[in-house]
């Protein structure tokens, strides 16, 4: 089982971007919000989870500059690697190998924030979060082998003790189209081709169900998008078998 828990970073965006809240510094918000997300992580484990998975949505948006949102023009995404690692070095490599850091442009209502953004503005920061997984959006990128040349030359072999995997969105939740699982072998075997294979897998790309109330709108209905996600999943995971069979991993 995976729990999934918000990262340090998305909450720091609680905090006023300019002024300091009386009685309560940015320091000691921060020190807190750290402290929680080390709780959370714990707690998951404790209840049973095999894998804890950290939602960095706004890594992404993060490098754009967007007049609606004051916060992405300010330079934050440093910040937000340095309050991830804070967490990250709580844990033992050990304990690293099975927290991750999931990525996306966002998969709400089948809709993004950031797709328009290139990947590649984050992933080179990204990989210092010293985790031992990465969960990618990748299906629904219309260029992908700048974004799987990228995620090899910068995942590294020892992230402060681990060796990092990154796992590739095969399956767009947004789209009904159901990927066969021939596609997502191919995309995976193309993917080895720019990161080693020992340390590639795969997963969906975000927005199968976010949030309690599940509408697609490109789907029609709920019911509907729910078979389609039992269908590109099973896919996904033959997918991934075909793949390591024709790579020669186990």
């Amino acid at each position: 089982m995976k729990q999934a828990v918000i990262a340090p970073s998305m909450i720091d965006l609680l905090y006023p971007l300019k002024d300091e809240l009386e009685g309560y510094s940015r320091e000691e918000f921060e020190n807190d919000i750290v402290d929680e997300c080390e709780k959370d992580i714990r707690q998951a484990f404790d209840a049973g989870a095999e894998r804890v998975s950290v939602d960095f949505t706004e890594g992404r948006l993060a490098t754009r500059n967007d007049p609606r949102n004051p916060w992405t023009g300010a330079g934050m995404l440093p910040h937000f690697i340095e309050l991830n690692n804070r967490v990250m070095e709580r844990f033992s490599p050990e304990q690293r190998a099975n927290i991750g850091i999931h990525t996306c442009p966002g998969g709400d209502r089948d809709s993004v924030h950031s797709a328009d953004v290139p990947y590649n503005d984050l992933l080179p920061h990204m990989f210092q979060i010293n985790a031992g997984y990465f969960l990618i959006q990748l299906a629904s990128e219309r260029e992908k082998d700048p974004v799987y040349e990228s995620i090899g030359k910068n995942r590294r072999d020892d992230a402060n003790g681990v060796s990092q995997m990154a796992y590739i969105g095969v399956v767009n939740p947004g789209n009904p189209r159901v990927e066969s699982a021939q596609e997502i072998c191919d995309a995976l075997v193309r993917a080895a081709d720019f990161i080693p294979k020992e340390s590639l897998g795969a997963t969906d790309d975000c927005g199968f169900s976010p949030f309690s109330i599940d509408e697609k709108p490109n789907h029609g209905s709920p019911d509907y998008a729910r078979e389609v996600a039992f269908q590109k999943v099973g896919n996904r995971v033959e997918g991934a078998r075909m793949a390591a069979e024709k790579l020669g991993v186990s």
